[in-house]
């Protein structure tokens, strides 16, 4: 290391130094986001280098990236114009590790009393992913968005549909968008980032661009994927009423789906 003797210092000196816990560091080790320390003997030493990342780390953190991301970032593995890409999806999926007084964070067990449902029942609508919990302060929470979503699964239970299948058909769903998004992500994986970090452009601009693209991508995505579902439930509905339904319930589907 290129540090002096003077700015050599133990684990514990560092920890309090940086404002980290000894746990922390250590763990930070393992998963290599640290560089391994000097040592001398049985003795570790760390010095400046140490001190730089952990204030990179804690920065990147309170920016909502992941452990695993910022990682791959601070070991050089990422490109630097990846950096601003990656807080933006963590913005746009609402991960925080940070207070933010403008949303309300729950717990699952909060969630069941707001809902009124057990704990276990809910495990299952998540492990379904039926609800998508977000990140908050590196925990799995729910907002009262979830609340909604859980009351108006329970309008659909009430109309007479097994909640059993419901699940089994939230789990089916989840896979098949999943290929769908993985899809996605590849062809702006291919066509935007790829080229876009090939080009000359200085790195501000290519950050700057790529985040603008993903804005763009993200709502026109998700709202071509919701319009075609919802045509395609409706059309589905229509066919299957055409070849069972009677006149009565043929009419009806008709109007609802032209008032779509």
């Amino acid at each position: 290391m290129s540090d002096t003797a003077g700015d050599r210092v133990r684990v514990e000196e560092l920890a309090r130094l940086s404002g980290t816990s000894v746990d922390t560091i250590r763990f930070y080790q393992k998963r290599r986001l640290l560089p391994p320390p000097h040592r001398e003997g049985r003795i570790a030493w760390y010095g400046t280098e140490h001190r730089e990342r952990l204030a990179r780390i804690r920065e990147l953190r309170l920016r909502g990236l992941t452990l695993a991301l910022i990682g791959r970032l601070v070991r050089g593995e990422l490109d630097a114009t990846d950096e601003p890409l990656a807080a933006a999806v963590v913005a746009a999926a609402g991960d925080h590790t940070s207070d933010d007084e403008s949303e309300e964070f729950l717990t699952l067990d909060e969630l069941a009393q707001r809902t009124g449902l057990p704990v276990m029942l809910l495990d299952e609508v998540v492990a379904s992913r039926l609800l998508v919990p977000r990140r908050f302060e590196g925990e799995a929470r729910f907002t009262p968005a979830d609340v909604e979503i859980v009351a108006t699964g329970l309008r659909l239970v009430e109309t007479g549909l097994p909640i059993a299948e419901l699940l089994t058909l939230a789990r089916e769903h989840d896979t098949r968008m999943r290929d769908t998004a993985e899809q996605a992500v590849t062809l702006f994986d291919a066509h935007i980032r790829a080229p876009l970090r090939a080009s000359e452009l200085p790195d501000v601009e290519k950050a700057e661009r790529l985040v603008e693209a993903f804005r763009v991508l993200l709502p026109a995505v998700g709202g071509l994927v919701a319009h075609h579902f919802e045509r395609l439930l409706l059309t589905v509905a229509q066919e299957h009423l055409e070849a069972v339904g009677d006149a009565t319930e043929i009419a009806a589907a008709t109007v609802e789906a032209n008032r779509r």
